[in-house]
């Protein structure tokens, strides 16, 4: 971790000058200065000082030493798993961590997804190509490009594909369920 880039991070967005940072924590402006430079370290008692006058404390400066969250996702990001009839492409690397999951389904002629159970949560989907049938609680529901579906997880269902051309479909689940 750069400590001293992290504490100009925090003195920055708690819209401080280093002359009133210096005054809470009655240390000298040049010392903090060398400090958000990396010239020179604190103590552990002088950073709990400035922390202290930044509204934080060890423990939450620390843990804020993550990797940054990535934003945008490239085809080298996409995992992908083929079965039967379909593929599925996970466009969004590590979604059991997230409270959604977005998957590209290709579904071959012929093919069906696999059927998920009963669950807590809700899906929604977009047919980007082709057409495909959801089948929910015993009903058919045909789908063409552009048609979207939204639906509770309370009952099993899949999707099917009955043409003899390839569909896909942007199937977003909350929690993650693929």
């Amino acid at each position: 971790m750069d400590i001293g880039k992290s504490i100009k991070q925090l003195r920055l967005q708690k819209e401080l000058t280093l002359e009133e940072l210096a005054s809470r924590c009655e240390l000298s402006k040049g010392f903090l200065s060398q400090l958000e430079r990396d010239l020179t370290s604190p103590s552990i008692a002088t950073l709990e000082d400035i922390l202290e006058a930044l509204g934080t404390n060890l423990a939450e400066f620390f843990s804020g030493d993550k990797d940054e969250q990535q934003i945008t996702f490239g085809k080298n990001d996409f995992f992908s798993s083929e079965k039967d009839g379909y593929s599925v492409t996970w466009i969004v690397p590590n979604t059991q961590k997230n409270q959604m999951e977005p998957i590209l389904l290709e579904l071959g002629a012929g093919g069906e997804s696999f059927e998920l159970s009963p669950h807590t949560g809700e899906e929604f989907g977009i047919v980007l190509e082709g057409s495909v049938v959801l089948l929910c609680d015993g009903r058919r529901y045909p789908l063409r490009k552009g048609e979207t579906f939204y639906l509770h997880g309370k009952t099993f269902h899949r999707l099917k594909n009955e043409r003899k051309t390839a569909a896909r479909v942007l199937w977003v689940s909350t929690p993650p369920l693929f």
